[in-house]
């Protein structure tokens, strides 16, 4: 873990954001798991963002949802652009690790995926995961249309609820729409764990259901 201190799970002003670059890091454009692509145009698919702690292990958790046509991971929610890992776990980009899910909706109900966000990680954490500590691991639904955000904010209601009644504090989830720009990690993260099946994975839910 870099640089974690008490200024570190705060996010940057915009006069202390790394500059960043112009050009996106170069992607090898192909699935480990199944080799479809992972950036392009992805006719009669729809797409939403999220972050939660680590995206090594969160990316696994979607990739492998029935109806996800391909996943991705990269920094999103910050304000530098096209920055590097070390750059986000600077503090100093106010990114989040997240993951492209792109879905069929036809195969896969965006309740369905929500349900999987909601319980695969405590989202009462703020600027944390577990040990995982930084604003890059902070809990983010990034939607990329109405439905999807109207969606996100009525589960994330019902699971407070389910979370308070088992002793938890309010969810922290940052939910927007427009869905922010998303920049996609470099190439050892994608699909980390397929090419590392013993690598670091941090994620853990709060075993509390989340009934949508």
């Amino acid at each position: 873990m870099l640089g974690v201190g008490a200024w570190k799970q705060r996010l940057p002003r915009e006069a202390d954001l790394l500059p960043g670059r112009g050009q996106p890091l170069p992607l090898h454009n192909v699935h480990h798991v199944h080799g479809r692509p992972l950036r392009g145009e992805f006719p009669g698919m729809e797409v939403v963002d999220v972050g939660l702690g680590c995206f090594w292990g969160a990316e696994r958790k979607f990739w492998n949802l029935p109806g996800v046509h391909t996943t991705a991971v990269g920094y999103a929610g910050g304000g530098t652009p096209n920055p590097t890992y070390e750059e986000v776990c600077s503090g100093q980009t106010g990114h989040t690790e997240a993951v492209r899910v792109v879905y069929d909706p036809a195969q896969l109900d965006f309740a369905t995926l929500l349900k999987a966000f909601w319980e695969s990680h405590d989202p009462t954490q703020g600027m944390r995961q577990g040990n995982d500590v930084g604003t890059q691991y902070r809990s983010a639904l990034y939607c990329h249309t109405q439905a999807q955000y109207d969606a996100a904010l009525a589960s994330r209601d019902a699971y407070q609820e389910s979370l308070q009644a088992s002793g938890y504090p309010p969810i922290t989830t940052e939910i927007a729409y427009p869905a922010p720009a998303f920049f996609y990690a470099e190439d050892y993260h994608q699909q980390y764990l397929s090419k590392n099946p013993n690598g670091y994975c941090g994620l853990g839910g709060t075993g509390v259901s989340c009934a949508i």
